[in-house]
């Protein structure tokens, strides 16, 4: 018998189960931090997103020169750099990865539901990738002087320049074909009379493209082009008004429209026959920059068109009739768009131009009460587009008027009417939200 007090065995037994238990409850709390916070947190280190362009058809380009040679439709040819704009100190902290890079391989459902960009650099002869949050963005070269993008389905964009139909693969951003337009045009150029594509839309079943060729000339009539998107060629043209600044689809395919700038009208076409009806669009009379722009279809079909921050034109495209209702922004209107859900147009307005004398200013339109929301700008702009949540606008700061543009973009928050600048070089003119 090793212990003559019992009292003392007992205690020095009790003792010793308090420490191994306290040692078990401390080697399990410190299992369970390890679970729950990995060493490896995230680091200052910013992520520079690499390319998923296949190496054996990519090259970087240095600048944004444009490029000199250009592809046949069958010929697959790539060109991509990423780049990081220079952002206002307003602006979010870019995105940063863990040591080990988890973040670019393994993204966290916060970066995979991040809005990504499609825009167009009008000086220039590529489009770009935008992370509107963080600023980051990467060039893909398409064709000169790039005008307008309309995604489709399959992740393939179409892109007019002044030199065809860029068709982009948008999952790895590569450009697959550039289809020559079949109208005969001047030497390629830059500016806003710039002969080649502008308008451009996909049917609503992906099967056709539809651009807007700009033939210069005062007087010269353009071509709406129609493109097989499983040939890849031009299949047809029609003849329609002057400069398409927008080309949109009926719902359900069966017409598309060009709104003709210069015409002071809109050409409907019937995507079957090919045959098209002027219908008139001219609510404050032909002159001036009275002029429709760009135009969207409400969910009854109608046809939108602003003018001068004076009137919203509701075009019926089957009567060919329209009606006015009253806008009080006094501003020339140029791009317009729908957010997701259909209930509100955002409208960009300029500023002073013609019987406009207001200023810039981003108009949010009820589309059923006609209601405005108006919130300043400080810059001009050209086009818009939605968040997926119809929380944030997007302007483009590329104004093709006159060369009065800038090299930058505009997040208007549509809740607050707070704004922040993004700077992107070139004259970043189109922009699209990229589907997923």
């Amino acid at each position: 018998m090793l212990f003559t007090n019992k009292s003392f065995g007992y205690m020095l037994i009790l003792f010793t189960l308090l420490v191994v238990l306290a040692g078990c409850g401390a080697h399990s709390d410190a299992s369970a931090g390890l679970s729950t916070n990995s060493p490896k947190a995230i680091s200052s280190t910013e992520v520079t997103a690499t390319s998923s362009i296949p190496k054996a058809a990519s090259s970087v380009a240095s600048t944004a020169t444009p490029s000199a040679s250009i592809s046949s439709p069958s010929t697959s040819t790539s060109t991509s750099t990423s780049t990081s704009t220079s952002t206002p100190s307003s602006t979010p902290t870019p995105i940063n990865a863990t040591e080990d890079n988890t973040a670019l391989t393994t993204p966290t459902p916060a970066l995979a539901l991040a809005p990504i960009l499609l825009i167009t650099h009008s000086k220039s002869d590529y489009i770009s990738f935008l992370d509107p949050d963080t600023g980051h963005f990467e060039k893909l070269i398409v064709g000169k002087a790039p005008f307008a993008i309309a995604e489709g389905p399959n992740h393939r964009a179409y892109v007019s320049t002044a030199e065809g139909i860029a068709v982009v693969d948008t999952q790895s951003r590569v450009r697959v074909a550039l289809i020559p337009y079949q109208t005969a045009l001047d030497m390629s150029q830059y500016g806003e009379y710039r002969p080649g594509g502008m308008g451009i839309a996909v049917s609503p079943d992906g099967k056709f493209v539809y651009v807007g060729v700009y033939v210069s000339g005062s007087s010269a009539k353009s071509q709406l082009e129609i493109v097989d998107t499983a040939k890849l060629a031009v299949t047809g043209s029609v003849p329609i008004g002057i400069r398409p600044f927008d080309v949109v689809t009926s719902l359900d395919g069966r017409e598309v429209y060009t709104i003709d700038h210069d015409s002071y009208s809109v050409t409907a076409v019937d995507s079957s026959t090919h045959k098209a009806r002027t219908l008139e669009a001219a609510p404050f009379g032909r002159g001036g920059f009275e002029k429709p722009h760009y135009a969207v279809v409400r969910a009854d079909g109608q046809l939108l068109l602003p003018y001068q921050g004076r009137g919203l034109v509701v075009l019926d495209p089957v009567s060919g009739k329209y009606e006015t209702k009253p806008l009080t922004g006094n501003t020339h209107q140029e791009g317009i768009a729908l957010t997701p859900d259909g209930k509100q147009l955002l409208i960009v307005g300029n500023g002073a131009a013609g019987s406009a004398t207001g200023k810039p200013i981003l108009t949010v339109l009820d589309v059923n009460t006609y209601t405005e929301k108006i919130i300043p700008l400080t810059r001009m702009h050209q086009m818009v587009a939605s968040s997926a949540d119809s929380h944030y606008a997007y302007l483009t700061g590329g104004v093709t008027y006159a060369n009065t543009g800038w090299n930058g973009m505009t997040v208007v928050d549509l809740l607050s009417g707070a704004v922040r600048e993004l700077e992107l070089p070139d004259y970043p003119l189109d922009v699209q939200l990229l589907s997923r």
